[in-house]
């Protein structure tokens, strides 16, 4: 497929209108009509978005059109719109590298000061590429998702290239005023020192004129595609893994342009290396004031430094820079599809390293939440899908990871749980698209992390309709997971098998925690209301019959879901208990199941006070022989998910030393092979030992609880022993937090290195998440004993 490669120098000309051409014309009206109405289907206007890409035939009209079908595909998982979205994008990724060649050629073609010709429809190219990759990789063809993958490289080099023409465009402006500045300023101080003021300011200049002309060579030279890939030390291609170790290769592709891109080598890893890119922590320092004019500063600072100058643009929408509706989409779309692709790299699991062979660069989770947050300012399509990434990280996935970077006051925090900004995108979004359930969907799933469930399911429970079922099925999913947070059981079956109904994901188990949700009432009501429990009892039965009926219909990656698996080994235990104790299947349970499927969902990290003592609750039913009695035949796999239930409580009532007791005394003191063998939990080790590291993390003096921290929604009626772990959190103790973070990370990293067991996919995020915020932590407070 075409990429972006070897650039010619742009010609910086400002054409007059005499010298445009009615094809330039034709391609600005055709961008902002495209846009004009992709931008509907955040409003929830399906037919309005349809309507008016339907009538043109552009490359940007194509990717509306995908972008439509795709948001379909990926919000519902069905195979049949999959399948149409694969078309649609391969339409509008083959239109558009046919126009990027054509304004390659076309001396007319539009001129930006910051992109090379034809950029709007690389980018074009590359989005659909994105969206191809993601939706081969939900198919269930092994084949498709490993195409998929090889789409996502091609994808990153383009907006790689892309991304670099702004460093350069911003670098280049930078160096510009710098110069001006200086000569200004020399003036002023009088033609004594006016000499050696320019002369520092060139010396100065002089040293990065080297890094800047290695990316104008890599956008001029023939032997560019080199050069064009991004070698900082944060983000690049991974030397690790190459194409040899992964066993891919990429077949030769033969274009007639002379103005391509070469053929992939090895890691595209530059011979001139170059800091151009390399993510800044903070925005750079203002330069308003250059420094050689402030009082009693020596000629030692006159020079600005250069190396200090910004390395994104980072420019509002409202800026002179943006004025043509081609650099803005260009600006946003790059840096919501590069953004993406680095938030979603830096959190693949170990368990699918292999993939990371085939991507062929690592992620920068923090630099890729940058780009997003850049992208987000603009209102238009790309700038919408920015925002819903955003949300759906900080509200979704970052839920289910436990350590996080720490949240601060800093407007500029991008990590942690940044809930001002977070609450001011909102704010702004709604306001652009009121009619969306999407964004109420979102503001739901803000109230669930600041443990307002409650709140939450309320807002779920309008009687809204969406054009879009599968905006309607996620609104019913994300109720139904709620309701099972706050142990409303029987709103949780009802909502569950809704789900069913709506989406075709996975139906196997939204019966198994409908099942799970009718056993607790049973549980409750078995001693006050016989009849109550014979009435959910045989309501539980039936729904958790029926789930491993509707397990390995979908695949991932060509192989069965995780938790379709997992329902299908859980079922088939206790039937094997049932047959051994001669009992139902619904006495031959264990541990609650639902309080089982809170935590894989995350659930503990949304609940009050009293919603985690009512999990406790549910927990201590098994252990009751009046209540329970079979509890004594359970093994020890059994046991230790008990136990696991119980610290997880524990913790998220910041009872940290309580729940190291317990892992420490019912697992850990276990050898691992203990919990392997035929229908066994043999998940609940290795997670024992993350357990511990996540512990030992929130006892740090400086731990902040991220939403919790900003908001009064803390645990409801916590009194403040509870609030204060048992060695004083709250007084700042560095050395004492070393020791701390050096523990927990040795229990992660063990983690992480465990051979393969149940589960492992789904841990395997928040491993990798928590060894990633360790790392920065280290990088920021240091290291033990160094």
């Amino acid at each position: 497929m075409h990429r972006v490669g070897t650039w010619l120098h742009p010609r910086r000309l400002n054409p007059s209108s005499s010298t445009q051409s009615l094809d330039f014309l034709a391609e600005s009206q055709n961008l902002e009509v495209a846009m004009r109405a992709a931008v509907m289907i955040l409003n929830d206007d399906v037919d309005g978005a349809e309507e008016g890409l339907r009538s043109g035939h552009s490359s940007f009209h194509k990717l509306g059109r995908g972008v439509v079908i795709f948001l379909r595909a990926t919000l519902g998982f069905e195979q049949d719109v999959m399948r149409e979205a694969s078309e649609r994008l391969a339409d509008a990724e083959a239109t558009a590298s046919n126009d990027y060649y054509k304004a390659q050629r076309d001396s007319h073609s539009y001129r930006s000061a910051i992109y090379t010709p034809g950029s709007e429809f690389s980018l074009v190219i590359a989005m659909s590429q994105m969206m191809s990759a993601v939706v081969a990789v939900l198919s269930e063809s092994l084949t498709e998702s490993i195409k998929g993958f090889y789409k996502l490289r091609k994808a990153f080099v383009t907006l790689n290239a892309l991304v670099e023409m702004e460093a350069k465009y911003t670098m280049t402006n930078h160096r510009s005023s710098i110069t001006e500045s200086a000569t200004h300023s020399a003036d002023s101080l009088g033609n004594a020192k006016s000499e050696e003021v320019v002369s520092k300011t060139v010396e100065v200049l002089a040293g990065s004129k080297t890094s800047i002309n290695s990316v104008e060579k890599s956008q001029s030279g023939p032997e560019s595609s080199e050069n064009l890939a991004y070698v900082g030390s944060d983000v690049g291609y991974d030397s690790g893994a190459s194409d040899e170790d992964g066993n891919f290769f990429d077949a030769e592709e033969s274009h007639d342009s002379p103005n391509k891109l070469d053929q992939y080598q090895g890691h595209l890893e530059s011979t001139t290396k170059t800091s151009l890119l390399k993510p800044e922590v903070a925005h750079p320092k203002s330069l308003d004031t250059p420094p050689h004019l402030l009082a009693g500063k020596s000629l030692e600072n006159a020079a600005p430094d250069v190396r200090s100058a910004p390395t994104t643009l980072e420019a509002d929408p409202q800026s002179d820079i943006f004025a043509d509706p081609v650099d803005s989409f260009v600006h946003s779309g790059a840096n919501c599809c590069f953004g993406v692709l680095l938030v979603l790299v830096s959190i693949i699991p170990p368990a699918f390293g292999r993939l990371l062979s085939i991507i062929g660069f690592r992620g920068d989770r923090e630099r890729g939440l940058r780009l997003l947050w850049q992208a987000s300012k603009f209102h238009n399509i790309n700038g919408g899908m920015a925002g819903l990434t955003l949300l759906g990280w900080y509200n979704g996935i970052t839920g289910f990871c436990d350590i996080l970077p720490d949240s601060d006051e800093n407007a500029d925090n991008v990590e942690g749980y940044p809930l001002q900004r977070l609450k001011d995108l909102l704010s702004m979004q709604r306001s652009r698209y009121p009619k969306s359930l999407l964004w109420l969907l979102e503001d739901a799933r803000m109230e669930a992390a600041q443990r307002r469930l409650s709140r939450s399911i309320e807002m779920l429970s309008q009687p809204v309709r969406s054009p879009l079922k599968q905006v309607e099925a996620l609104c019913v999913f994300e109720k139904s997971l709620n309701c099972m947070y706050a142990h409303r059981y029987e709103l949780c079956a009802e909502s569950f098998v809704r789900c069913v109904e709506l989406n075709s994901w996975s139906p196997a188990l939204y019966y198994y925690i409908a099942g799970a949700a009718h056993l607790s009432v049973y549980r409750q009501t078995k001693v006050k209301d016989a009849a109550l429990a014979r009435e959910h009892a045989k309501k539980a039965d039936s729904y958790l019959r029926t789930a491993p009926t509707h397990t390995g219909k979908k695949k991932m990656l060509g192989r069965q879901l995780p938790l379709d698996q997992f329902v299908n080994r859980k079922l088939a235990k206790w039937q094997a208990h049932a047959e051994q104790w001669k009992c139902d299947l619904v006495d031959a349970v264990g541990v609650n199941p639902l309080e089982e499927m809170i935590f894989l969902w995350g659930g503990y990290k949304r609940m009050n006070r009293s919603e985690l003592e009512e999990s406790l609750s549910n927990l201590e039913w098994s252990t009751v022989k009046q209540q329970n009695t079979y509890w004594d035949r359970m093994d020890l796999d059994e046991r230790a998910i008990q136990a696991i239930l119980r610290a997880a409580v524990f913790r998220n009532l910041w009872q940290h030393e309580e729940a190291k007791a317990i892992l420490q005394s019912e697992i850990l003191n276990h050898e691992r092979q203990s919990f392997k063998g035929h229908l066994k939990d043999d998940w609940t080790c290795p997670i024992a030992h993350y357990e511990m590291g996540v512990n030992l993390w929130m006892q740090r003096s400086t731990y902040s609880r991220g939403s919790e921290d900003q908001t009064s929604s803390r645990l409801d009626n916590m009194d403040k022993p509870h609030q204060i772990d048992e060695r004083g959190m709250g007084r700042e103790d560095l050395q004492r937090d070393q020791e701390l973070v050096a523990e927990a990370k040795q229990w992660i990293e063990k983690v992480s290195q465990w051979e393969s067991f149940e589960l492992d996919q789904r841990f395997g995020m928040r491993i990798t998440v928590a060894l990633d915020s360790i790392k920065k932590w280290e990088a920021r407070h240091g290291v033990l004993g160094v």
